[in-house]
């Protein structure tokens, strides 16, 4: 088995914060979502991935480099635009050969791993292997329709879904998926969609199985979904204390930080993590908040929330809630103060705030 991570898209839905970094790099848990990927198809036993790459490339080329920090070897495929899913295999045939592959959306998060649908595929050899999930709006997504067990038709965000089974951006595909990219033609917005290659395999008489997922999926393509794939992730931390607390702060839960971090004066109530270097000083960092390296919290009060790296948040009058703020951006207190803040801001931003 060869693995296959698109990481070309532009992230237009997390704008501005993706104007100046590749979606697939913005930290969930203080880990970018893309490391997620490569370490579920290293457990999964695949060594051999191709990462198709976009305008964002020489970034996540340096985030990746060759795969060594994984134990696997990375091959970059550019792709000259996003012209869809089924695109992206296309142009990956020369790399993927003969093999069998999974192909895993370099946005995706799945908490249980993909090891046995891997196995299953390799077991059964079906034309392809697909993930489902219950979703309440499948309207955006592809759906699958399924009878007996099977899958008879696959709609690209139908506007009308029959089904509440959303496709998750993991797919496992023989190389027959090859010769059923080239027989399809770009869809109403012009790309070639995956749900179209699949459905030319199953009207071929091909096996398609589907797998509906029992643990959470989520697809971090928005604010609110990378708000809550950092709520679902911080829940699974282990406790762990490396930096230096002292004797005034509280530190409740499960909350991890890195070593370098300060907390002073401070309550930490978990699940938190704080990572190298950052300092928390006379604040509450609040549950389902991932403060990265370098960062600052200081007179303040932060809750379910992303910091990246190097950004401030100073002397704010009211909590700082349900937001992803960039790097190396300044968020403080000017004269007259608004009842409430929520934030988006991209890196190098700055914002001063009236009280």
């Amino acid at each position: 088995m060869k693995g296959l991570i698109l990481s070309g898209g532009r992230g237009t839905r997390l704008r501005p914060l993706t104007y100046t970094s590749a979606k697939q790099l913005v930290p969930v848990a203080n880990k970018p979502v893309l490391f997620y990927a490569i370490e579920a198809l290293a457990a999964a036993g695949i060594t051999e991935i191709g990462m198709v790459v976009g305008e964002t490339q020489a970034e996540i080329r340096a985030a990746v480099g060759d795969g060594a920090a994984w134990g696997v070897r990375v091959t970059y495929i550019e792709q000259d635009a996003p012209r869809g899913l089924a695109h992206a295999v296309l142009i990956s045939e020369p790399f993927i050969g003969d093999s069998p592959f999974v192909m895993y959306l370099g946005d995706n998060l799945l908490n249980k791993g993909i090891g046995p649908f891997v196995d299953e595929f390799v077991r059964e050899r079906p034309a392809a292997q697909i993930l489902l999930a219950h979703v309440p709006d499948p309207q955006m997504f592809g759906v699958a329709e399924l009878a007996d067990g099977r899958v008879v038709r696959l709609i690209e965000k139908p506007a009308e879904p029959k089904s509440d089974l959303a496709l998750v951006g993991v797919y496992m595909f023989s190389p027959a998926v090859f010769e059923a990219v080239k027989s399809i033609r770009p869809s109403a917005r012009n790309e070639l969609e995956i749900t179209d290659a699949i459905q030319a395999l199953i009207d071929r008489g091909l096996e398609v199985r589907p797998h509906i997922v029992d643990g959470w999926w989520k697809d971090t393509g928005k604010l609110d979904d990378m708000l809550e794939a950092n709520r679902l992730i911080l829940d699974t931390l282990v406790r762990r204390i490396e930096g230096s607390v002292d004797a005034a702060s509280r530190v409740d839960g499960k909350v991890v930080i890195e070593a370098g971090a300060v907390v002073e004066d401070s309550v930490i109530r978990g699940p938190v993590i704080i990572g190298a270097r950052a300092r928390i000083v006379n604040a509450f960092v609040g549950p389902f908040t991932s403060i990265m390296n370098d960062a600052e919290v200081r007179d303040s009060e932060i809750e379910h929330s992303i910091l990246l790296e190097g950004s401030s948040i100073s002397n704010l009058a009211t909590r700082v809630e349900d937001s992803l703020i960039g790097k190396n951006v300044r968020i403080y207190r000017l004269p007259v103060k608004p009842s409430a803040y929520r934030f988006m801001l991209g890196d190098n931003s700055e914002v001063g705030i009236r009280w």
